[in-house]
Order: structure tokens, then C-alpha cells, then sequence
């Protein structure tokens, strides 16, 4: 987690060299900041210029000092809990630590916690569910490694389990561990509001559902030698519409090693942001299962069929949920792994 501190004061200097130590420590990446004529390297950019950078590059932002010239400089650029930052205030004497923006998703509750015990200050976290000790559905995505849709849902989650209402959970997953209070099962009780751990966005078994998205999803891939980036996108897309499933459900792109130069396969795993691995002809043709076979491909590549058999290898073995789709020289198919909820 990369972190950006700023200061304004001598004082402020030594509380954030002591914080800088303490998280370094514990495997994050910090850069301090001062912000004054009496520092050394003084940043020269306006406070608001440096946040505006640091919303951009950083996961967190930590500003020592009075939490009016935090609010002052980071106001233009909040946009959404899904992607602002972590952002804290540390007063300069570090006896306060408060999580102000972000504190579920972008982490800024964990990182106020960890920034408190070192400086041996007081935590100041404000958001319900923590001061409640209730299940918070953000949270409970960011630890599973998921995605979240439908904020507004999400919101009614919370106010649903602090007002001692019931929400449902639903899942095309196992899980371990009780389900938190406040949770009921969706196949024993179906309330208006729920939970649904999904990799479809047209599952929706409440009125209200927040859907939470784990990337558990292999796309597999084949395409004619020298096909552009924009025309694998499209299959890609036909694929993911075809079996209703998030793009933000998958968690990497795979082919045979043939193709590991592939343009259009690499200007894919660039756009979307996804692991791109290669098999061997011998992988593809070892793994066993009913997949749809190609003459041509295997006259071509030496393997019957290259998007499902790398999909299922990607998936670790998973099952195909999307058979092979192809046109205009792509083919796509789609696998998901074994996977399992964990609740503490």
C-alpha cells in the first residue's frame, strides 16, 4: 500500500518521521511531505495541488495537522467510497488519528488503527457499523478480494443491520463459518434487502441487492494470427454478455503459448488490467473434459480447441461456464474456479 504523508510544522516533521518509520515497517510504502518555510524541501505546489496528485497515485493519504486544511484540500477530488483513497489526520503532536475519507473500501479504519498504535494515539473512527460492531458489507468485500455494485443497496444494507432488521444472504458459493448477525440465509428467509455473492449481474434474488463480486473467472482465448486489439475486445465482451457475467468477475487472460505475442490478446490484458498466461500445446491437450473441437485449430496449433481448455486450465481446473463462442476470428470461452466465502 503506497502512502503520502504531508506536514506543516517542525513538530509535525518529527510525528510524521516516527510514522513513516512505524509503517515502513509493517511493508508499506511512505513518502513524507512538508508544506512550510521552516522545512527543509518545502513542496512548491499548493496543498491542493499536492492532494490532487496524490488521489491519483497513492492508496493512502495521511495529513498531519488541523483537519480543516485536510478537508480544504482534498474537497475537489472526492468522487466515489469505490476509488478516493484512504485518507487520515494525524494532529502534529500525534495524539489523534482520525480516519476521515474511505474507511471501509479505501482502508483508512485499518490504516488509522495501525497509524494509532504506533504513535500511540487515539484512534478516532466514526462510521456506524464500527462503532456498532455490525457487519459491514464493504468491508466484508475488500477482505474476500471482491468488487461491490449497487452502493445504494449496500448503504441500505448497513441501515437495515443498525436498525436490528434482518438482510438475506445469497450465494453461488460455499461458505465457512456463521453467517454474522444480522445475516439470514436467503433459502431459509428472502427479505427485501440482501446480500448476493455473485459473479452475474442478473442475479437478483432481493428487491434490494448488493451484489459482491469475487474475480474467480478464467477467459480463455484463440484468435487468427495478427487480429487487432479492438476485435478481441469485442469477443471478449460477447462472451462476458453471453453468460451475463462482470468483467470485474475475471481474474486473468489465458491461451496457448503460440499465441503469447499475440497483439490483440496483449493489448486486451493491457486495457482490462488482467494477468495474461500461455500454456503449452502439452498442458492443453493433457487436461481431460468435453470440450468443443476444431479440425482446423488442431491442424493449425496442434490442440482441438484453445479458449476452453486454457480457460479451465486458468480456473485451476474449474468448471466451463460459457462454452466456446467465436467470430470474425476470435474464439472465447469462459471457466470459474473453486472458490469459498471465509467469515471470521
Amino acid at each position: 500500500m503506497k502512502i503520502s504523508m504531508i506536514c506543516y510544522s517542525l513538530t509535525g516533521w518529527e510525528t510524521g518521521e516516527k510514522l513513516k518509520e512505524g509503517l515502513e515497517k509493517n511493508g508499506y510504502e511512505v513518502s513524507l511531505s512538508g508544506k512550510s518555510k521552516y522545512l527543509p524541501d518545502s513542496i512548491p505546489v499548493s496543498c491542493k495541488s499536492w492532494a490532487e496528485e496524490q488521489f491519483e497515485q497513492a492508496d493512502g493519504i495521511i495529513f498531519i495537522g488541523a483537519c480543516g486544511i485536510a478537508v480544504r484540500s482534498i474537497a475537489p477530488f472526492v468522487a466515489s467510497k469505490k476509488t478516493d483513497p484512504a485518507v487520515l489526520v494525524a494532529d502534529e503532536c500525534g495524539k489523534f488519528v482520525i480516519s476521515l475519507l474511505s474507511g471501509h473500501l479505501g482502508g483508512a479504519n485499518d490504516l488509522a488503527l495501525a497509524a494509532a498504535e504506533i504513535l500511540k494515539a487515539v484512534p478516532v473512527v466514526t462510521t456506524a457499523t464500527d462503532l456498532h460492531s455490525r457487519f459491514a458489507v464493504d468491508v466484508f468485500a475488500k477482505k474476500n478480494g471482491c468488487a461491490i455494485f449497487n452502493m445504494k443497496a449496500a448503504k441500505e444494507v448497513s441501515a437495515a443491520l443498525l436498525a436490528g432488521k434482518k438482510v438475506g444472504f445469497y450465494s453461488e458459493f460455499p461458505w465457512e463459518g456463521e453467517l454474522p448477525e444480522g445475516l439470514t440465509d436467503a433459502h431459509d428467509e428472502v427479505p427485501e434487502i440482501g446480500i448476493a455473492v455473485t459473479i452475474h449481474k442478473d442475479c437478483n434474488p432481493f428487491s434490494s441487492t448488493v451484489h459482491v463480486v469475487p474475480s474467480v473467472v478464467s477467459l480463455g482465448m484463440g484468435c487468427r494470427r495478427g487480429k487487432d486489439g479492438e476485435g478481441t475486445m469485442r469477443a471478449a465482451e460477447r462472451c462476458l454478455e453471453s453468460a451475463a457475467v462482470y468483467r470485474e468477475a475475471l481474474k486473468g487472460l489465458y491461451s496457448i503459448d503460440l499465441k503469447k505475442d499475440e497483439e490483440g490478446l496483449l493489448a486486451l490484458s493491457e486495457k482490462w488490467k488482467l494477468p495474461f498466461q500461455t500454456f503449452s500445446e502439452e498442458e492443453l491437450l493433457a487436461l481431460q473434459g468435453d470440450f468443443t473441437p476444431s479440425a482446423f485449430v488442431k491442424k493449425t496449433v496442434g490442440v482441438d480447441n484453445v479458449c476452453e481448455r486454457s480457460a479451465v486450465l486458468g480456473a485451476c481446473g474449474g468448471n466451463l461456464i460459457e462454452k466456446k463462442q467465436a467470430a470474425d476470428g476470435v474464439t472465447a470461452a469462459l471457466a470459474i474456479e473453486d472458490w469459498r466465502i471465509r467469515f471470521e
